[in-house]
């Protein structure tokens, strides 16, 4: 009778092994919270632009969200206050001089930015921000600190409708104004805007903060009545 050498012991052994206990089968399988992350994300992402404006103290930079596809976005006013010149970059790193057209500064700091692009834009969805509740799961994306297109996800912390403000723990800090507040169906209920940062601190500590869209719906419905050109399609 012939013995067995020990490799071949070995590999009997292994064999027999993975019979009984075969290797685990890896594959791409998300939860459905990070499916709805992920289809938020592919799906707007598309519609917001990085925004450098050029002003006495340097750069101020913030995001902007792609309302019309002939080149109109939406942004916060305080990005571009007392501009020199404006520079849109799109998703695809083709960057454009940008026009001011609008701005409601001094009730809602919102401004209408314009670009002429070589081709039609991808763009936003509205919500309804009367229909929010704290909460809910929410996502922001935006430029901060100039990682572009950043995703960050938490939930409406408080709304306070008097005073057109959304309070959200999802991570908003410099760069990120001017970008889009969304549900979980990818539409836009708020316009990032601000942080609380009471000793001085320029990042995120969880309370930031965003103007409702149906404020900044009623800003652009009145720009398209004393301008309708400027959404007309190409």
């Amino acid at each position: 009778m012939k013995k067995l050498s020990f490799t071949k012991i070995a590999l009997a052994a292994v064999f027999s092994f993975l019979m009984f206990f075969p290797a685990p089968v890896f594959s791409e399988i998300y939860s459905f919270d990070e499916k709805t992350n992920i289809n938020v994300y592919e799906n707007v992402s598309p519609s917001i632009v990085t925004i450098d404006a050029d002003i006495n103290e340097g750069v101020s930079s913030g995001t902007g969200c792609i309302i019309h596809s002939s080149g109109v976005i939406l942004t916060s006013n305080h990005v571009v206050e007392g501009f020199k010149d404006i520079k849109i970059t799109l998703p695809n790193g083709k960057s454009y001089s940008g026009k001011m057209v609008a701005n409601n500064a001094e009730n809602s700091d919102f401004a209408l930015i314009k670009i002429e692009p070589i081709s039609e834009l991808k763009t936003i969805k509205f919500g309804d921000s009367s229909k929010i509740k704290v909460g809910q799961k929410v996502l922001a994306i935006g430029n901060p600190f100039g990682f572009n297109r950043t995703l960050t996800t938490g939930i409406i912390s408080r709304v306070d409708m008097k005073r057109n403000k959304i309070q959200t723990d999802a991570a908003i800090n410099p760069g990120s104004s001017g970008g889009p507040l969304l549900n979980i169906n990818g539409e836009v209920i708020g316009i990032n805007q601000s942080i609380y940062n009471p000793d001085n601190n320029k990042s995120n500590i969880g309370i930031g903060f965003a103007v409702p869209i149906n404020v900044a719906k009623n800003f652009i419905r009145e720009v398209k009545r004393s301008n309708p050109a400027l959404f007309r399609e190409k």
